[in-house]
């Protein structure tokens, strides 16, 4: 997974999507499984954007909310943001147990998150 593209012109690649297939999981755990490794994404693309506008705000408030102006829809920002979140959170929790940082994690990392739910 690259790290300095935005998410949303660069979603999971084939490969990172051919990779999660292979793995031995049920499709539900396969499917938590890239929804996971696209919010990580999206995480890792939010904490590495030194930009400006998110100085001193919310950088994961203030992200969603850009985005969501591409749809002109105030409620998707809201639910995007509670999303991301709470993945966030998870994710954050986690990383700290394995002894990472969330910056740092890798699909590999995430199927025994996956695995345990």
């Amino acid at each position: 997974m690259s790290n300095n593209l935005d998410p949303f012109s660069n979603p999971l690649n084939i490969q990172t999507i051919q990779e999660i297939d292979n793995l031995d999981l049920s499709i539900m755990q396969k499917h938590h499984l890239r929804i996971l490794a696209h919010c990580l994404q999206i995480l890792q693309f939010i904490n590495a954007d030194n930009s400006f506008e998110y100085q001193n705000k919310n950088r994961l408030r203030e992200w969603c909310d850009n985005q969501s102006k591409k749809f002109d829809d105030k409620k998707f920002s809201d639910l995007f943001y509670e999303q991301l979140e709470s993945t966030s959170k998870k994710l954050s929790s986690f990383s700290k147990k394995i002894g990472k940082n969330i910056e740092d994690l890798k699909i590999d990392d995430l199927v025994p998150l996956v695995e345990q739910s």
